[in-house]
């Protein structure tokens, strides 16, 4: 294609792009912030200032001598990358003379033909060679042809650093950015990795050849808002399009752009920029950075049908994610008073795209709302993917079928993880009150093993269910338990604030018949009898369910005491669950509930409150009597003892809460996170065939 059509075609889609990038081009504020742990530049410094070129062909080669000079008359030095196999060859002693003035040499691909990760075998054929041209050149950072990008890749070139992604760049062939100004570490296998400097000003040939700037306003602004925000300013400039002398050629610009460039900064910072190498950053965040404190920057998606502001289990790995560094987005449904669209909460990026109607009396209905939930997410996974291009898509069920609305992630090479809160079969047994052998239930069962070949791996909510799901759908070798454990950074000990006299017995959490609720009812009623200003304080949401346990409530004689509230985020739960007496967990064991985890357990524990729990198979597996007051599942008369057992035992309810405190302790999701991080982390970066896996493919952190 000739030269002027094809830039024709380049600027009028560069020209699309921009009216469609207001907001985050040149500046993303959600790039702004900064990473957890950052130590801050060198000697205090504001900001860094870090110079890197490409150079891509002889005309580029030609011009390094007087790019070299032009920084030095302005006190800078930069980092030159070259292709190793390109048109042109890096001779000794161009190499000498970069390196005894000061400056950089970095590999820059291959070839330059933008077909670096056309394959996996490719890659890995052509990494043996870029390996080689790291150690004769006594490199320490790599930089992709055409920017493109595929970090869980790079492990195996054993580099420093990186330099082939950018916080926002919609003119980019692959234009999804990492969103941050600051370096992050990409970890590999067995504690190796690599740091990650993103180039956070525009590329010279985007902002003076395809947009046609006039004037170098756009890298003043973005240079003025990194340092505001104390980030790192990487600009990437082409000797190849930088004209010394004489009027530009079509694909030129005036090397006075880049000379007032190096002059703004020289004149507006002095002395608060800590002007460096790459491979002087990458070592000074090693340096600085222990391992296990490195940011990350993993782009991860989860879907769930359930409102994420209720949901422990998913806004526990989010949350923790985010914390570490990670972008995190969420597609997820939300209650009746919530509003469809897009929420942040805690760091993540939550797409509420449908409600939850809870009236599921058939279950027709029910599988219908799934699939039309699975139908949209499908659709929305596939649009923001083609935009971010994730690194893992995390998925909760119910359904296990919802783990196909990732179909295309998968496709281009995604890893995907089905997380199992409830075992679908059982459960819609339980719901919809059909046995083991109904021809819906085997279906669910064939649909659950499907499933699990398909994603990569399957995190599986208890031991119980860990070993039935081996038994029937999942290898051992793709599948881990993550129990339901605490967040303490949620859950945290709060304050009593209720002082009125009242008794408050509290169980929140869903309604369904298998949580047995009205068996809870039944006792309360009996410990009413004797404990005049108790009350039943029951938060869940509306359902059908919910009339009927207060028609139940009714019929008893104590509707005026139990009292049925709407479900609360999980924010505010720990101040409601902090100023209850004590908790129940009233499960029935003849039912899905006789396996199936009980968080709120844990929850009551974390703020002081003694629980009395059904006897479930469960239960008994991870709680003893020295934890919890335990009483026969489904006999109303035992919990009825049981808990006046621990009303008026105040030795009994003082142990139970000093050791259910120890216990929430103990067991904890800090203690379990960093396993989550290192499945995350396996899962994100590839392994290669056995040839290639026999050079060391990365350096140690």
């Amino acid at each position: 294609m000739p030269w002027g059509l094809r830039m024709l075609m380049r600027r009028r889609w560069a020209g699309y792009r921009r009216s469609g990038a207001v907001g985050v081009w040149p500046i993303d504020e959600n790039s702004g912030a900064t990473p957890p742990g950052w130590p801050g530049w060198p000697a205090g410094k504001q900001f860094g200032l870090i110079l890197t070129h490409d150079v891509e062909g002889q005309k580029g080669l030609r011009r390094v001598e007087k790019l070299m000079e032009l920084e030095t008359r302005f006190g800078f030095r930069s980092s030159f990358n070259f292709v190793p196999e390109g048109e042109y060859r890096l001779s000794d002693a161009t190499r000498r003379t970069l390196d005894e003035a000061g400056f950089e040499v970095g590999v820059h691909g291959l070839e330059h033909d933008g077909k670096l990760y056309k394959s996996k075998a490719a890659f890995a054929s052509k990494a043996v060679r870029i390996r080689e041209y790291l150690r004769q050149w006594n490199a320490s950072g790599f930089r992709s042809p055409v920017m493109q990008h595929r970090l869980a890749w790079l492990h195996q070139l054993g580099a420093e650093y990186d330099a082939s992604t950018f916080d926002t760049d919609p003119f980019e062939p692959e234009p999804d950015g990492v969103g941050t100004i600051f370096p992050f570490w990409v970890k590999g296998p067995n504690d190796t990795g690599y740091v990650e400097l993103p180039y956070t000003l525009c590329q010279d040939f985007n902002l003076f050849v395809v947009l046609r700037e006039p004037n170098i306003n756009i890298w003043k602004q973005k240079l003025d808002w990194v340092a505001e925000r104390g980030g790192m300013a990487l600009l990437n400039t082409h000797p190849d399009y930088v004209c010394f002398e004489g009027k530009a050629a079509r694909e030129e610009y005036p090397v006075a752009y880049y000379e007032e460039f190096l002059r703004y900064a020289r004149e507006r910072y002095e002395g608060r920029f800590w002007s460096a190498l790459p491979r002087d950053v990458a070592r000074f965040y090693c340096s600085s950075m222990a391992s296990e404190t490195r940011n990350s920057r993993r782009r991860v998606c989860m879907l769930v049908h359930n409102n994420y502001e209720s949901d422990n289990r998913v806004r526990r790995y989010a949350e923790a994610l985010v914390k570490r560094g990670d972008r995190v987005d969420v597609i997820a449904i939300c209650g009746e008073k919530c509003q469809l669209g897009t929420a942040e909460i805690g760091g993540v990026n939550v797409r509420y795209i449908q409600h939850r109607e809870r009236n599921e009396r058939h279950k027709w209905a029910y599988v219908g709302r799934l699939l039309r939930f699975l139908v949209a997410s499908s659709i929305l996974l596939t649009r923001m993917h083609r935009q971010v291009r994730y690194d893992l898509i995390h998925v909760h069920n119910v359904p296990d079928f919802l783990v196909f609305a990732a179909w295309y992630p998968k496709w281009t090479g995604t890893k995907i993880i089905l997380d199992i809160h409830d075992i679908v079969p059982e459960f819609f047994a339980s719901k919809f009150g059909a046995n083991s052998d109904n021809t819906y239930v085997r279906f669910l069962k064939i649909v659950e093993k499907a499933a699990a070949a398909f994603a990569d791996h399957v995190i599986v909510s208890n031991h119980l269910w860990y070993e039935k799901l081996i038994s029937r759908s999942v290898p051992r070798r793709k599948c881990s338990v993550f129990v339901n454990h605490v967040d303490p950074g949620v859950f945290n000990r709060r304050p009593r604030t209720r002082n009125d006299g009242k008794f408050i017995i509290l169980f929140p959490g869903s309604l369904q018949w298998h949580q047995g609720l009205d068996v809870a009812i039944k006792a309360f009623a009996r410990v009413r009898a004797k404990l005049r200003n108790a009350e039943f304080h029951i938060y869940g949401n509306r359902s059908s369910a919910r009339d009927d346990l207060g028609e139940l409530a009714k019929t008893l004689g104590v509707d005026q005491s139990v009292k049925l509230f709407d479900r609360q985020s999980l924010d505010k739960m720990p101040d409601v669950i902090a100023n209850a007496d004590l908790g129940v967990v009233p499960k029935r064991a003849d039912s899905f509930g006789n396996e199936a985890y009980s968080t709120k357990i844990m929850e009551f524990m974390s703020q002081g409150v003694p629980v009395v729990v059904s006897r479930t198979k469960i239960d008994t597996f991870y709680f003893d009597d020295s934890v919890v007051r335990f009483f026969p599942s489904g006999d109303d008369h035992a919990m009825a003892e049981a808990m006046l057992e621990v009303i008026e035992s105040k030795p009994l309810r003082d142990e139970l809460i000093v050791r259910g405190l120890q216990y929430a302790e103990s067991h904890g999701w800090d203690r379990r996170k960093k396993e989550y991080f290192q499945l995350v982390d396996s899962l994100a970066f590839e392994t290669f065939d056995e040839e290639s896996a026999r050079v060391p493919v990365a350096r140690q952190a």
